[in-house]
């Protein structure tokens, strides 16, 4: 079959390091509390990567668990896109490496670098492809390792990062069948793009905080609004959102923001911290996986933050 009119994700996964580091973990590393954090951020825990766990490591973790929920062999897959900004090494690539770790054939291998809007990035490329004919089965993964590129001395910003992955497997739909995956909206604010940045040799984390906070509530809820547009829904007719989990004083508003009044609203920062690419797919995978949103309703996917960037659109929950 060459080409389809549309895609769906058919199964989610998602994995984090077993090393968890709590508020007073923290407190002991930099001038902070838990009080602190919790009443700033809304994090309370986050999962940290030992050195033996790169991101092509956890997002192969995250990827087995989408394929065994779709029941597709990796000899089915013939593409791999994987959203990270924290890949140790330029090449092989992250997707490349995550191929070879799954035993996959030949499937065409590529990274988006979009930082913590990467995901609906990626998850657009896929669904592009698919409807070209480019491909016809693809992983889609977001993983990220952001305390390696994080100043552990550096308390405004080591308080917000954790490690992990996500993935999803799409699919084309068949005939007639509906699509699962509804047209993107993204786009950027280039001249901002300081305001959030992993820069340096080696390169470390760093934002302008408030810069963030206040275009993010105040510029993304109508565009969010404009993805529920896009694919011909109302915001009260979302029964999830899942935005970028970056800061629980952020998700809250921005939804409030956006309408979805019925909708069931992603909080997983507050146990998983600020996992970059990983967060979106890390909260939607473990939306499906408590039944928390019912199969086929429609959920946002919504990313935002590193380059200024942002980008989403609305799916059928698998």
């Amino acid at each position: 079959m060459y080409g389809t009119n549309g895609t769906r994700i058919t199964a989610v996964g998602h994995h984090q390091p077993a090393k968890v580091l709590t508020n007073d973990d923290v407190a002991k590393l930099v001038d902070t509390s838990d009080e602190w954090i919790s009443s700033r951020v809304g994090i309370r825990t986050r999962h940290i990567a030992g050195p033996d766990e790169p991101v092509d490591a956890l997002a192969a973790q995250a990827a087995a668990k989408a394929l065994a929920g779709a029941g597709r062999d990796v000899d089915e897959i013939d593409l791999v896109v994987v959203a990270t900004s924290t890949a140790e090494d330029r090449s092989p690539n992250t997707a490349a490496r995550v191929a070879a770790r799954l035993g996959m054939a030949a499937p065409a291998v590529l990274d988006v670098n979009v930082v913590c809007a990467g995901f609906p990035h990626a998850l657009a490329t896929a669904d592009h492809a698919i409807r070209a004919g480019s491909a016809t089965r693809a992983l889609v993964i977001g993983a990220d390792k952001m305390s390696a590129v994080t100043d552990w001395t550096d308390r405004t910003t080591c308080v917000l990062v954790g490690d992990g992955a996500g993935a999803v497997v799409v699919e084309g739909v068949a005939d007639g069948e509906e699509p699962g995956v509804g047209p993107v909206l993204w786009g950027s604010v280039p001249e901002m793009g300081h305001a959030v940045r992993i820069e340096g040799t080696p390169p470390v984390f760093a934002q302008e905080g408030q810069s963030v906070y206040r275009w993010a509530t105040t510029q993304l809820p109508p565009i969010a609004r404009k993805v529920c547009e896009r694919a011909g829904l109302a915001p009260e007719d979302l029964a999830g959102v899942v935005l970028h989990q970056a800061n629980l004083r952020i998700i809250e508003p921005v939804a409030e923001r956006i309408g979805a009044v019925n909708a069931v609203v992603a909080r997983d920062v507050v146990d998983s911290g600020n996992t970059s690419a990983a967060s979106i797919p890390l909260a939607l995978s473990k939306l499906v996986e408590r039944r928390e949103v019912p199969h086929g309703a429609p959920v946002l996917l919504f990313g935002f933050g590193g380059n200024l960037s942002y980008a989403g659109q609305v799916v059928r929950c698998p």
